[in-house]
């Protein structure tokens, strides 16, 4: 027994010390994840939430008083430009088109005699201009005759009698020949207006129908045959009978936030999914960037928003999708995905291992460099932004500190400008670590595996 105690009092012994070499080799290590600048594709990407809307959309409004008597659509279908979408009743228009069709051919019959009777008046007055031209000689033989002594008084007076009854007549004919015209004239005038008043009963008749202004999608049909419509009045909103969608041009309408929309320009290509269709992607390029921030809270422009409370902005991008696709509806809710940079092969590294350090001098083993005191009013030097590279200094890992330029973002890497080269390693996190990581501080790298997570049952 006592020399069972004695080996496993010996093996504790020996444990204990391999424990404590090993604890000792270990401290003053500092455990990081590491990762290597590599060569990559990198997009820098803008997202924003929002629907699906056809660039040109319509809602068509009653533009006639009365009951809907004829509804030819249903909500889904498909028209084409012209096409009759529903009739509202029409017996006034219609009674009030063929009384004033009647009154234009009364018209036109009041013209036609107004223009005979014209044609009579000028063949009375060239009748009573040869009879003034036979008077005239016949007045003038007379004087002839009187002056001679061989014409009596009686029949000379007779004969001046005569022609000026002529001149009389002739200026009565041309009087009733200008009273012809006029006569003619008001009655054409009064077709012209008959035919402006058929005008309008015609377009009043023709509001009764309403028909499709382009091709589309009936999307909203929020009325029923035998309801009543009314024609909006100033303020006051009229009857809509539905929306007419063209979906031959498809956009998705999205808020971007804020601090994104310096990035967006149009042209820019974007990728559009929809809640509906999961697994579906949509190749867009963006055609609108608001000039007009949006409140988050209410969805209104700041421009229109009485309260000077700050809050968080939006701002309205359009994105119009290269493919219409026929299952996609409006008012479906989708996200864009705007790639507002992209540049092939280039120096890449991880964003977390970005950090903001200060530059500090190391020896040949990779320690720090004391610095001369400084002045006592000196300030402190800058941080900068940099990363902490992984070397070897005598066969031990430590931290050097290498200030770093960089480029675009993408969704977990930032392009490298300046400062590093392709395949050198360096530290990754964890980030309360990196926060109190130093130049020349000895490393060990972490290579334990996350523990998987547990699915919940």
């Amino acid at each position: 027994m006592k020399k069972v105690l004695i080996i496993a009092l010996v093996v504790l012994l020996a444990g204990g010390g391999v424990f404590a070499m090993i604890y000792k080799a270990q401290s003053g290590y500092t455990k990081v994840l590491t990762g290597k600048v590599v060569r990559q594709d990198l997009s820098t990407i803008v997202s924003g939430t929002g629907q699906i809307k056809p660039k040109t959309y319509v809602n068509v409004g009653a533009t006639s008083f009365g009951r809907i008597t004829h509804l030819l659509v249903k909500e889904g279908d498909h028209v084409t430009k012209g096409q009759v979408l529903a009739r509202v009743e029409d017996v006034q228009a219609g009674a009030n088109v063929d009384a004033q069709q009647a009154m234009i051919s009364s018209s036109k019959t009041d013209v036609a005699s107004y223009i005979a009777a014209e044609a009579t008046a000028k063949a009375t007055v060239e009748h009573s201009k040869a009879d003034l031209e036979q008077k005239r000689l016949d007045w003038e033989r007379a004087q002839a005759l009187y002056k001679g002594g061989i014409m009596a008084k009686q029949d000379f007076d007779a004969k001046k009698a005569a022609y000026d009854l002529a001149v009389a007549t002739l200026d009565q004919s041309n009087a009733a020949l200008i009273q012809a015209r006029a006569q003619t004239e008001s009655a054409k005038a009064k077709v012209t207006n008959n035919q402006a008043t058929l005008r309008f009963n015609e377009d009043a008749l023709d509001k009764t129908v309403s028909v499709a202004p382009f091709d589309g999608i009936v999307t909203n049909l929020p009325v029923r045959e035998g309801e009543t419509v009314v024609v909006g009045i100033q303020n006051a909103e009229g009857s809509t009978l539905m929306t007419l969608a063209d979906m031959s041009v498809i956009t998705a309408e999205v808020k971007v936030d804020e601090t994104d929309i310096v990035n967006i320009q149009n042209g820019q290509p974007a990728d559009v999914s929809v809640d509906a269709l999961p697994g579906r992607i949509f190749k867009g390029h963006v055609t609108l960037v608001g000039d007009q921030a949006i409140l988050r809270s209410t969805g209104i422009a700041t421009s229109q928003s009485t309260t000077g409370t700050e809050e968080a902005k939006d701002f309205k991008v359009v994105v119009t999708l290269d493919k219409p696709d026929p299952e996609l509806r409006p008012g479906l809710s989708t996200t864009a995905k705007i790639t507002t940079a992209h540049k092939p092969n280039i120096l890449t590294l991880p964003i977390q291992a970005l950090t903001n350090s200060q530059t500090e001098t190391l020896d040949a083993n990779g320690k720090p460099v004391l610095a001369a005191p400084s002045a006592p009013n000196a300030k402190p030097p800058t941080p900068v932004q940099g990363v902490f590279e992984v070397k070897t200094f005598n066969g031990k890992l430590r931290a050097v500190f290498v200030p770093v330029t960089t480029g675009i973002t993408g969704a977990t890497d930032i392009e490298v400008v300046s400062g590093l080269t392709e395949g050198q390693e360096i530290v990754t996190g964890p980030y309360k670590t990196m926060r109190a990581l130093k130049g020349g501080q000895l490393l060990k790298r972490d290579d334990a595996k996350p523990t998987p997570a547990v699915p919940a049952t």
